[in-house]
């Protein structure tokens, strides 16, 4: 009887902290959201003065929007350690990230683990499924310049043509410098059966933590974004007249992200938002290649990307056995390093969020007085 009865309270207490998050999470997004696009209303004027000063202040309210989306899990006690190499020298400039792709809970943590990455997030831009668009999030994405992708063959070409023209138009002129893709096309338990077979089928490795990429979007995104060299690599040392009139140099970096879960247990939206899972530690791996070092014809491409999920799947096998990374070549034991996220600072972008609610609801309620 006793342990049933602590079973229930435990159960109750879960239920309880569960449905507090989910009323403060709906709190939270109903006065940042709109509070975010009201701000960007107002500063239009702005935009049409002074671009890269609006797309800048644009881009510290997109950072502290997703902050928020960090603290709800950060205070559930879901943090994240990181391994491999140190990406924040070259956070100033460009690169394209490939991430392996599980579950929903995936983009969350890359919310959370490029926190403190200077400016990334702020000058960031996502490719994420289409049906991320119909989300509470999706029109601050859609704001921000994020590309929606659909997926499935009757929509593969033209959608890369999209992307295309979407990269040409937002990218530059936005002042983006990462980029970021799960060339997975999907998620790990949606795509692993399908991708086994045509493993099988072409005689490729038979992967289990991950699933063959796609080539398609990777190689729009490095065509478009640097320069391609007479040995079908690409590389900074030839930039189009575009990027010389804006001083940029293009993708300069490729940076190889693996997320990896304990026990394999993937953190989906749900649990982000709830929180009724224990407190977990989700483990990402960095690995850096310089662009000249990237192919970017069909073929070759294809072969470097299957090599680094390939590189991937051995990672994820390690992890699971040993429960860390292996070391990194010249390291005699793996390096981990703890991020964290500064809880006073939280707290102040948490307290903008609710005023400047409080201001808008209260500029609007007197609009409605002197009207009616």
């Amino acid at each position: 009887m006793a342990q049933l009865l602590d079973g229930a309270g435990k159960l109750g207490w879960v239920l309880l902290t569960a449905a507090l998050r989910f009323v403060f999470m709906v709190l939270n997004n109903c006065v940042a959201i709109p509070s975010y696009c009201l701000y960007l209303l107002l500063l239009q004027p702005l935009r049409i003065w002074d671009r890269s000063m609006f797309w800048h202040i644009e881009g510290l309210m997109f950072k502290w929007m997703l902050a928020m989306v960090s603290s709800w899990g950060w205070i559930a006690g879901y943090t994240v350690t990181e391994w491999g190499d140190d990406v924040r020298p070259i956070t100033e400039e460009e690169a394209m990230v490939i991430v392996n792709h599980q579950s929903t809970g995936d983009v969350c943590t890359l919310m959370m683990c490029l926190q403190d990455k200077g400016t990334v997030v702020q000058k960031m831009m996502w490719l994420m499924d289409h049906v991320f668009k119909y989300t509470n999030f999706g029109l601050v994405s859609l704001i921000h310049g994020d590309f929606f992708i659909r997926q499935g063959k009757a929509y593969r070409d033209k959608q890369l043509i999209y992307l295309k023209d979407h990269l040409d138009q937002y990218y530059h002129s936005r002042d983006r410098k990462w980029i970021v893709l799960f060339p997975e096309g999907g998620f790990l338990r949606k795509r692993r059966e399908t991708s086994q077979l045509f493993a099988k089928k072409h005689s490729l490795p038979h992967l289990n933590h991950v699933t063959l990429p796609r080539l398609g979007a990777t190689q729009v995104i490095l065509k478009t974004l640097s320069a391609q060299q007479e040995n079908g690599s690409v590389g900074i040392e030839a930039v189009t007249a575009n990027q010389i009139g804006n001083k940029r140099r293009g993708l300069q970096w490729v940076i190889d992200v693996t997320i990896a879960y304990p026990k394999a247990r993937p953190m989906d939206i749900q649990t982000w938002i709830f929180g009724y899972r224990s407190p977990t530690v989700t483990h990402v791996h960095y690995r850096m290649y310089p662009i000249k070092e990237v192919p970017v014809e069909a073929e070759a491409l294809t072969d470097w990307l299957y090599q680094r999920f390939v590189e991937k799947e051995a990672l994820l096998t390690y992890f699971y056995d040993k429960g860390s990374f292996p070391t990194l070549d010249g390291h005699k034991v793996a390096v981990s390093r703890d991020m964290t996220l500064d809880p006073v600072w939280l707290c102040i972008i948490q307290s903008f969020a609710f005023a400047s609610g409080y201001m808008w609801y209260s500029v609007f309620l007197y609009l409605y007085c002197c009207l009616f």
